[in-house]
């Protein structure tokens, strides 16, 4: 066992995750910035979660402050973000044709605005945030997906096409 002092700290070993996230894909806070913010100017401009968006978020500024502050926590482990984003997505009106949109934009804006190993971390994130929302979404309304489900608006889970 190495001495107390020979073990890194839990910021040290923060800001080491971070420079060997920066090395590999060139993710820094400026690109997480540019992201989000091209992200949700097509957000606010879709037909189909625009409305859900507009509806609920009067103030943009804070809410982009927020997301910038979260892929920072996911992508760099900044620590920035102290939200709790389950009880804000579960009772909105989404199911899986939702979140698929949701991940072909981020996918899309990713693609344009990142070099491509950037690009394709956000995507695999982005991916495993929006299984596990999804599944706490369904959850919240009172349906345990099997896997291969996906939750649908109207009737509860449906099987995903293979």
């Amino acid at each position: 066992m190495k001495p107390p002092n020979e073990i890194p700290d839990r910021l040290e070993r923060r800001v080491a995750y971070a420079a060997e996230v920066q090395a590999a894909t060139g993710i820094d806070e400026m690109m997480i910035r540019r992201l989000v913010h091209a992200f949700y100017d097509r957000v606010r401009a879709d037909g189909l979660l625009g409305p859900i968006f507009s509806a609920r978020i009067g103030d943009w500024t804070p809410h982009l402050e927020r997301m910038c502050a979260f892929w920072s926590s996911v992508m760099l482990m900044s620590g920035r973000y102290h939200g709790r984003p389950m009880p804000a997505h579960a009772p909105l009106p989404i199911a899986a044709e939702h979140f698929d949109h949701w991940l072909a934009l981020f996918a899309a804006t990713a693609r344009e605005t990142c070099p491509p190993a950037a690009a394709a971390q956000f995507v695999a994130k982005a991916e495993a945030i929006a299984q596990s929302l999804e599944r706490g979404v369904a959850l919240s309304k009172g349906v345990d997906l099997e896997p291969g489900e996906r939750l649908h608006a109207v009737s509860g889970p449906v099987t995903q096409a293979g």
